[in-house]
């Protein structure tokens, strides 16, 4: 099969909040609308995979993606030393946003917030709606102390119905969060682990973390070996700079009960990273211009990669057709 070309096919290091980061631009017009994604983790790039998957939305649409700020090909040990916070990360989103918008000579972009990303997403659309043609949210963060709670229940649960001897001793040692937190990075990453295994993270798919997440870096031709170290260094770096701040602060529920732009949740029914019950709940008495849910029954954590082709084609139909 010959390979696909792209009158836009470029990776880019442009300078947002001081520091160089890195983006990657994939289109067939530069007339098209942009689609920017914010990846989750903190710290997760995902280029590798949305490029994969769903390159065939750049007949309607600019894809842009950005390793964000500590993450991916974005990661330096020089600006690992420098604190990270939330509002930095906002900064840097609205900078791109400008910069993008600029660029193509567009007054809006259209935004992709997946799990951490989601947060982004929700707060750009907060506080610069202006900016931001519709929020498509997937794996969408609401409230941190609650996901938590029923993210750690969803393990114990499972761990008992399977007779998991290891997972039990293991989520005793770690206990249950207090106010969203594990205690520690470890203790985070070991029930991420056993949600990720018992198909939270991706439904009828057990997976782990390196087959979820380092084998498809390393086969993309995204990234290379180099990077590969900058990617897990960037994942502890980020998700340590920014956790706690995270659950002290993202009560959505709370504190965004209004969005002035179009609104698109594409949550998977088995999610149990970011519990669907928790964001139906908000997204039900959210009031914005126009929302709607949709439900991708054969997902669980990420539908723009359990079920592509379907994800590409709600986001076709609802964005990009008039």
């Amino acid at each position: 099969m010959a390979k696909q070309s792209y009158a836009l096919d470029y990776r880019e290091i442009v300078t947002l909040g001081g520091i160089a980061q890195h983006i990657r631009v994939r289109g067939t017009s530069e007339n098209n609308p942009l689609l920017l994604f914010l990846h989750g983790g903190p710290g997760v790039s995902d280029r590798h995979w949305v490029l994969k998957d769903q390159s065939g939305l750049s007949d309607v649409c600019t894809m842009v993606c950005w390793d964000q700020r500590g993450s991916g090909k974005s990661y330096s040990k020089a600006q690992s030393r420098e604190k990270m916070t939330l509002d930095n990360m906002v900064g840097d989103a609205k900078e791109l946003i400008d910069y993008l918008c600029t660029k193509f000579n567009k007054e809006k972009v259209f935004i992709v917030g997946h799990s951490w990303g989601s947060v982004l997403g929700v707060l750009l659309s907060q506080r610069y709606p202006q900016r931001i043609a519709a929020y498509v949210g997937m794996g969408q963060l609401v409230n941190l102390d609650e996901n938590e709670r029923l993210a750690y229940k969803f393990v114990w649960d499972e761990a008992n119905r399977l007779g998991d001897k290891k997972a039990l001793r293991d989520l005793t040692r770690i206990g249950e969060p207090v106010n969203g937190s594990y205690g520690s990075l470890d203790n985070l990453i070991t029930q991420r682990n056993y949600m990720t295994k018992y198909g939270g993270g991706a439904y009828n798919h057990k997976e782990n973390i390196w087959s979820s997440v380092v084998i498809p870096v390393l086969v993309s031709p995204e990234y290379s070996l180099l990077d590969l170290l900058r990617y897990a260094r960037g994942s502890f770096y980020s998700l340590g700079q920014l956790w706690d701040e995270i659950i002290a602060s993202v009560r959505f529920d709370q504190t965004v009960t209004e969005l002035e732009v179009p609104v698109y949740i594409t949550q998977g029914v088995h999610d149990q990273n970011t519990p669907s019950s928790i964001a139906q709940k908000w997204f039900d008495t959210l009031r914005a211009p126009h929302k709607e849910w949709i439900a991708f029954e054969q997902s669980a954590h990420s539908p723009i990669k359990e079920e592509p082709e379907l994800w590409g084609r709600v986001i076709r139909e609802r964005l990009f057709t008039s």
